[in-house]
């Protein structure tokens, strides 16, 4: 007979489960001594129905806490209680609502700079925080601490009082933890990655001061090398006397090539002629950083341009590197012009290099006679050179670069006819993108070069004109003595691999062996596409000087592709 109540215990649950008899919820309400407005019942988003009474205990302590963050400082949950079955209310004492809380810190901990990043009033000893800004101003001032190389730093509030004006204060505590450095960096899944870039040109040193968000930063400048990717953001291993970080990259391939070439017979002289170009661009093959360029372009008839260079970077493992370079260029039956550099660089930072080197310049007339007007000669040239870059890159793989400036000065002379000149060469660069929004931005670029010199020759000038200085103009047709450029383009990005952009070029140049000078202008629009053979450029754009008529025949049209391989 003991056994009855056991058997109709199982027999109720099992008609509960089979009829679908559902337990009854729960529902909770709260109740202060004075009514809160409707804007703090929405801050509270407060749940109202539980399945149990576990759950809806803990929402009455959530309320609380979140009564004590909404400035409520003297809150407190006097009872809990039940009203009915399946009814709770939660009797809250609110006291006096605080909106500001005045915090005295040291200025060993933060500087007076980095608190205004959380608090637009900060006194040598205080700063003001409203109270639902404290838990996102202690995020944020722990991040600071963060980032000086206490990775384990922890920032809170202690000491809460009440002065006599019933306003609240509190101290700022810092539990600093160990400060960390970068003992040993490893690279994983492109191990024969040259590690002086690295060190030189991203910045990571052991010895260092751990710094998570700079590590993220400077992994993510790696990415503008074009030979490697990061494949994720860094990670840390702590151990109790170590740390050691990890990046995560991989090789890619960076060679670059775009080019065509063609082949005729000259009806002149009935000899077989060039025509076309050609650019050879071979990185990082030796996994040194090493850079070999190979650039030939030729029309058949008018002029050829051969130029090579190569660059060797952080020998020896230093921020010391080594390039040279070698320039042909002919003009038609005119001239040749052979030019040979030699540069010395030294990194300063990831961001700014500079240099000294050589250079000189061999140029032979090719005429067999004169023509007035045209002063060509045989002349040897010498120069020292000194100058410098600064380019700061961006994560965007159409637009890798966010701005730059460059500057080259060349100081030296120009031997003719047994007689030497004295002459100065002054070239610079300068551009920045200014993007907008991540489809939107404006490129601006201006190209400014300059020869000081008594007396000048026609080939030894300046040569511009064509898709990389002013577009709307045949490649290097214009001679100059001084020239300046600027030019600008509206940019929308469709995505990753497609964009269009305007063209809007605008040109000075000087010339004193025919004693002009003159503006020139170009409009045009173009299409950028990234494609599986590489990125193709596509521009049309109509270039006149300044007192010239309008037509149509001097529109140009500037296509190049580059082929990574």
């Amino acid at each position: 007979m003991k056994r009855f109540p056991y058997i109709f215990l199982y027999l109720n649950i099992y008609t509960c489960f089979f009829f679908g008899i559902k337990a009854q919820e729960l529902t909770l309400s709260i109740k202060t001594e004075k009514p809160i407005s409707e804007g703090i019942m929405d801050s509270l988003q407060m749940k109202t129905s539980f399945k149990d009474f576990n759950s809806l205990k803990n929402e009455a302590d959530t309320l609380y806490l979140k009564f004590q963050r909404m400035g409520f400082i003297e809150s407190e949950l006097l009872e809990l209680k039940k009203e009915n079955d399946s009814s709770y209310l939660a009797d809250f004492s609110l006291g006096k609502k605080f909106s500001f809380l005045k915090v005295f810190y040291s200025s060993e901990d933060f500087t007076k700079k980095e608190l205004q990043q959380i608090s637009s009033e900060v006194d040598e000893t205080y700063f003001i925080l409203s109270f639902e800004s404290i838990p996102l101003s202690l995020k944020k001032l722990t991040a600071i601490r963060n980032q000086k190389g206490n990775a384990f730093a922890r920032v809170k509030l202690t000491d809460f009082e009440k002065d006599e004006n019933e306003n609240l204060s509190a101290t700022l505590f810092i539990d600093n933890g160990n400060v960390r450095t970068v003992d040993s960096i490893v690279v994983k899944g492109y191990e024969k990655f040259p590690r002086s870039f690295l060190k030189y040109y991203a910045g990571v040193r052991k010895g260092k001061i751990f710094n998570q968000k700079k590590l993220v930063a400077q992994n993510e400048n790696l990415n503008g090398l074009g030979f490697v990717s990061a494949v994720k953001p860094p990670e840390a291993l702590f151990r109790k006397d170590s740390t050691t970080v990890y990046f995560y990259l991989e090789k890619q391939n960076n060679n670059l090539f775009d080019g065509i070439l063609g082949f005729a017979n000259d009806e002149e002289t009935q000899k077989l002629t060039f025509n076309g170009y050609l650019n050879l661009e071979l990185n990082n093959n030796l996994n040194y950083g090493e850079q070999l360029l190979i650039n030939y372009k030729a029309d058949g008839k008018e002029q050829v341009n051969f130029r090579t260079k190569l660059t060797l970077p952080y020998l020896f493992s230093t921020p010391f590197g080594l390039s040279g370079e070698l320039k042909i260029f002919k003009r038609d039956s005119t001239f040749i012009t052979t030019e040979q550099q030699i540069r010395a660089t030294y990194q300063i930072d990831p961001r700014s290099t500079v240099y000294v080197g050589y250079k000189g310049y061999e140029s032979s007339n090719l005429l067999d006679e004169a023509i007035a007007g045209t002063p060509i000669d045989d002349f040897k040239s010498q120069f020292f050179i000194a100058g410098g870059s600064y380019i700061k890159p961006q994560n965007r793989k159409l637009f890798p670069v966010k701005n730059a400036i460059l500057l080259d000065v060349g100081i030296g002379s120009r031997k003719k006819d047994g007689k030497s000149e004295g002459q100065l060469g002054v070239e610079t660069t300068l551009n920045n993108i200014f993007n907008l929004n991540y489809r939107n931005s404006i490129f601006i670029q201006n190209q400014t070069s300059v020869l000081f010199s008594e007396s000048y020759l026609v080939n030894e000038l300046f040569r511009f004109g064509g898709i990389n200085s002013i577009r709307g103009f045949n490649e290097n047709s214009i001679d100059a003595s001084l020239f300046s450029l600027i030019n600008t383009e509206y940019r929308y990005q469709f995505n990753d691999g497609i964009y269009v952009h305007s063209i809007i070029d605008l040109g000075y140049f000087e010339n004193e062996t025919i004693s002009i000078k003159q503006n020139l202008y170009s409009f045009g629009f173009g299409l950028g596409l990234n494609t599986k053979a590489g990125l193709f450029k596509f521009n049309v754009a109509n270039g006149n000087a300044q007192d010239s008529d309008f037509s149509f025949s001097n529109t140009k049209i500037h296509i190049s592709i580059s082929s990574k391989f």
